[in-house]
């Protein structure tokens, strides 16, 4: 075999796996740029590479003055749901400026993962404010925050899914919606999802992404604890 499962510490780092590439195959169409008009897909162009035009501190004081700018009016009114939304999409930006992203390895530092935790803080806030109609833009951003190879939280991660595949129902947003409700054990929610999936697959691409859904659900089944408890962003 070719991962041996007979220790639980084995068995979370196959599920993590199965997760990771699960997001990343899934999401690898919109999230970087394959057979999109943006070059580098939505990383480069939100500035989570490096690879956009502001480039440099210059990028990253813009970033930081429009911060303290979206922080300033939600202290003058707490209710503001634009000014928290801005604020998690700013916050999600400074996690990937300078050494808050090895571009190498494509990992978020602990630095970085804090200021994810600081941005999911923000969105939080704007879903309760916020409860008709959240901008599925910043909910793509928090999808990508609450992943495996960031903080790791498929619990809040299923309703930020939930939200892009509600506005934009592709089979790529369904398919994500199925991983996240998969590893937070919602498998009803992932079952449909996974449907709808596969229904707006291509027919000559169904066998291997049912194949795929099938592995993930496996793995992410009631033989492991929530992925969301191994969580490494210290601000939770």
């Amino acid at each position: 075999m070719l991962f041996d499962l007979r220790g639980r510490g084995r068995r979370k780092t196959v599920q993590v796996i199965y997760i990771t590439l699960a997001v990343l195959m899934g999401g690898g169409l919109i999230f970087f740029g394959i057979g999109g008009s943006v070059s580098g897909g939505l990383f480069d162009a939100i500035g989570l590479t490096g690879n956009n035009s502001g480039g440099g501190g210059g990028g990253n004081d813009i970033l930081a003055k429009q911060e303290r700018t979206a922080e300033r009016r939600v202290r003058v009114n707490p209710n503001d749901s634009v000014a928290w939304a801005t604020l998690a999409r700013l916050r999600y930006q400074q996690a990937g400026q300078g050494s808050n992203y090895d571009q190498a390895r494509g990992q978020f530092s602990q630095a970085g993962l804090r200021e994810l935790g600081r941005a999911t803080a923000a969105w939080e806030r704007y879903l309760q404010i916020e409860r008709r109609s959240p901008d599925p833009n910043v909910a793509a951003l928090m999808v990508q925050a609450y992943a495996p190879t960031a903080l790791n939280q498929p619990q809040p991660g299923v309703q930020a899914a939930e939200i892009v595949a509600t506005a934009r129902p592709s089979a790529q947003a369904y398919y994500q919606l199925a991983v996240f409700a998969y590893a937070a054990h919602q498998t009803r929610k992932g079952d449909l999802a996974a449907q709808k999936a596969l229904a707006k697959t291509p027919v000559a691409d169904r066998p291997s992404v049912k194949s795929q859904l099938d592995a993930i659900k496996k793995q992410g089944g009631p033989t492991q604890g929530s992925a969301g408890a191994t969580a490494v962003s210290p601000s939770g």
